[in-house]
């Protein structure tokens, strides 16, 4: 299923499930933030940073605050997984296996069009192994394979030749395809961590080893997954982006 039967087909079924009479701040662009058994809440103000960024830098409306989203379908936030096309999981140190119904949820999530970020603070750590182990138990023969430099997601909003976080240590962001797209990504270097403030406005961590400017293109390659995530139906065809393309050898 394309993007657009995920955020037009799923608004109708979820205003239902509500009783909702009109879609209000449902139109607005939203991220969540997957809540799991580990430490999942270890950059709680970077989503949303990013929120507020893509709304001043694009042309999208955001929401004002990412949502908090669960695998579990009898919480408030199971039932709000279905209404974020774009998906964070993030967290440090060991990720506790999900149950055979939460992976069936994720799964049908990703199928539906929406989209899985995983955001590792280093390759090392044991969460990246934890993270592996649900993508292979969830899709079963699918491949994380590293996207290159000329990726559409790459090109989305910003040029960029890479990726980058808190840290820089690998320039690829991995993804999994499902239906021709990549429903999941993953970052080993710690975006979330270069995108955290504290309530005092206080960047929490040191962007190494390029400091704030290293911390502008991590923002830009925030911005570039959101806008994958959410414009309908992108290709890498599109009229634009020989142009852009041109505009980037020069």
């Amino acid at each position: 299923m394309r993007r657009r039967d995920f955020l037009l087909g799923t608004v109708p079924l979820a205003l239902a499930a509500t009783g909702a009479r009109a879609i209000g701040p449902r139109s607005e662009v939203g991220v969540g933030r997957l809540k799991h058994g580990g430490a999942w809440d270890q950059r709680p103000e970077a989503l949303r940073r990013l929120l507020w960024e893509a709304g001043k830098r694009t042309s999208i409306s955001v929401a004002r605050d990412a949502a908090v989203v669960s695998l579990d379908d009898d919480t408030p936030e199971g039932k709000e997984l279905f209404w974020q096309p774009l998906v964070f999981l993030s967290g440090e140190g060991e990720l506790p296996p999900f149950t055979a119904r939460q992976r069936a949820r994720l799964e049908r999530h990703l199928r539906y069009g929406g989209m899985l970020v995983i955001d590792a603070p280093s390759a090392a750590d044991p969460f990246t192994a934890g993270a592996k182990r649900e993508l292979a138990a969830m899709l079963p023969g699918t491949t994380l394979r590293a996207l290159d430099g000329e990726h559409v997601i790459f090109k989305s909003f910003y040029l960029l030749d890479g990726a980058v976080g808190r840290s820089r240590d690998d320039a690829h962001l991995y993804g999994v395809d499902v239906a021709g797209r990549a429903a999941v990504v993953l970052s080993t270097n710690d975006l979330l961590g270069a995108l955290e403030r504290d309530r005092f406005g206080t960047w929490r961590f040191d962007c190494e080893p390029d400091g704030e400017a290293q911390r502008e293109l991590a923002f830009r390659l925030a911005v570039n997954l959101l806008m994958y995530a959410t414009c309908l139906d992108y290709k890498e065809d599109q009229v634009h982006i020989p142009f852009i393309m041109k505009k980037k050898r020069r």
